[in-house]
């Protein structure tokens, strides 16, 4: 953790919502004029689409069962920690991005599905802002978590994180039932050992309920959208956290435990604004006192 060079890591498997809690952060730095380092935990894979592909065909053949994204087979574990360290140590470190469609792939004249070379961060930014699927991990070799000073955990119930990988998969990217419950069955290893455990050592969490039928995701029809859930928001550390206040502008909500509110899905903005604009604000804080 660093009082001089702050990183906020925002950990959640494809679908959770990750997404938006990134553009709420956005528009909290702007309002703050706060400048961030943001990285994307997808530049921090170990293969780009065209390797990983190749490598998920020689694992089938080798009936290697668990080779997935969630695990450090396909990550580079060592060098987030690294650019977690560095960060918080001199403020620097390298990245480098991972080029998801045409759009993001024209500006660096490269394919799709492949990385931009590596290069430091940006000189002079205020804080260090993760997002992707391992800024808490830990392994036997490596501890990411202990670099970072804001936590944050955003997970849907299992079943229905499944039925937002089933429609994404079949319905933009053509696969068949078979192959998407294969590809389940095939990362669950990996996400027991390394996705779940990273809930345990964060500061809030951030799980999507829905409050309709998803017993069985493999026939759903749609995804429970925002209005038909409900939204947990766990607090690791109550103390310092205004309840009250968070109740009396989050409505309809309610505390389930001493250290849990549960709102209504569609305010998971408004939630996240109030609760940690003033999480950055002392962030900052600590930041302009230890210079």
């Amino acid at each position: 953790m660093s009082v001089k060079h702050p990183i906020i890591a925002i950990t959640g498997s494809s679908g959770a919502g990750t997404t938006t809690v990134t553009r709420t952060f956005q528009q909290i730095f702007r309002r703050e004029g706060v400048t961030a380092a943001i990285v994307e935990g997808d530049s921090f894979h170990r293969y780009d689409r065209k390797e990983m592909r190749g490598k998920m065909k020689e694992a089938q053949e080798k009936q290697l069962t668990s080779f997935s994204h969630f695990g450090p087979d396909a990550n580079l574990f060592e060098e987030l920690e690294e650019l977690f360290r560095g960060y918080g140590e001199t403020g620097s470190g390298r990245t480098r991005k991972y080029l998801h469609d045409d759009k993001e792939a024209e500006p660096y004249g490269q394919e799709p599905g492949t990385f931009t070379p590596w290069e430091d961060v940006e000189h002079g930014t205020d804080l260090l802002f993760y997002e992707g699927l391992h800024g808490c991990v830990q392994t036997e070799t490596v501890d990411i978590a202990r670099y970072v000073d804001l936590k944050i955990g955003v997970v849907p119930i299992v079943n229905l994180e499944w039925i937002q990988k089933i429609h994404r998969d079949r319905n933009m990217r053509g696969y068949s039932e078979e192959a998407i419950v294969d590809t389940i069955l095939r990362r669950m290893p990996d996400y027991v050992k390394y996705i779940c455990p990273q809930f345990s050592v964060t500061d809030v969490n951030f799980q999507r309920v829905p409050m309709v039928d998803t017993s069985n995701p493999f026939v759903a029809r749609d995804i429970p959208t925002s209005d038909e859930s409900m939204l947990v928001i766990r607090f690791a550390k109550p103390k310092g956290i205004d309840f009250p206040y968070l109740l009396s502008m989050l409505k309809d909500s309610f505390m389930s435990r001493p250290n849990t509110i549960v709102c209504p899905g569609d305010k998971m903005a408004l939630a996240m604004q109030l609760i940690f604009t003033p999480m950055i604000w002392q962030l900052m804080d600590r930041k302009k006192r230890a210079f």
